[in-house]
Parts: C-alpha cells; sequence; structure tokens
C-alpha cells in the first residue's frame, strides 16, 4: 500500500509518498521564502494562496 503525506507549515508545502512499512519513496518541499522575503515576514492571505498553488 503507497500513502500520500501533505503537509503545509506557515510558508513550507511538503508531500510524500511512503510504503506501508514507513519506506520514503519520494519527498519534496515547496518553500515561499522568497516570496516573503520582500515584506520581511509572512503575509498569511499570501502564504495560503502559495500552498494552494503548491498542491495543484
Amino acid at each position: 500500500m503507497l500513502i500520500l503525506a501533505i503537509e503545509s507549515s506557515c510558508d513550507d508545502t511538503a508531500a510524500a509518498v511512503l510504503e506501508a512499512d514507513r519506506r520514503v519513496l519520494s519527498n519534496v518541499v515547496s518553500s515561499q521564502f522568497e516570496v516573503h522575503a520582500q515584506f520581511g515576514g509572512i503575509v498569511p492571505e499570501l502564504a495560503s494562496r502559495c500552498h494552494i498553488e503548491a498542491i495543484w
């Protein structure tokens, strides 16, 4: 059995595919660092939009 895990933190979105025995087959992280750097901090509305784009 394969497991798809999706995680979103404040400014990162990640996805992983695992085997049932917890072996990681793939792991990808999308950072929003450059998007928020120009504002000097994380903008929640912008972060939520970026999460949607990363998951699509």
